[in-house]
């Protein structure tokens, strides 16, 4: 059994293909681009974690935290760039 489409048939179906095609290459994208945490971000999380003493400067480029055993500065220049420094003691 032939279906015979007519013409408005195959532009709505064409509209439908295309759209839900957009829709589904728009939401790979969102899903794909959600936001990764930073280096500086998993530094600070891990700090946090093991409870260190934070100190944020009042601009926010420079961010010195401290445990027993561990000293991690993290600053932020003019153009954006970030340093950080990781000092970790070793009783060995």
């Amino acid at each position: 059994m032939l279906v015979n489409f007519t013409s408005n048939t195959k532009t709505r179906i064409m509209k439908k293909v295309i759209f839900m095609s957009m829709m589904s290459l728009f939401m790979t994208f969102s899903f794909t681009s959600c936001r990764e945490e930073t280096e500086k971000e998993k530094i600070i999380n891990e700090m946090k974690d093991e409870g260190a003493d934070i100190d944020v400067s009042e601009d926010g480029d420079k961010i010195k935290m401290e445990t027993e055993n561990r000293k991690v500065k993290i600053k932020t220049d003019d153009d954006g760039d970030v340093k950080i420094k990781d000092k970790k003691d070793n009783d060995n």
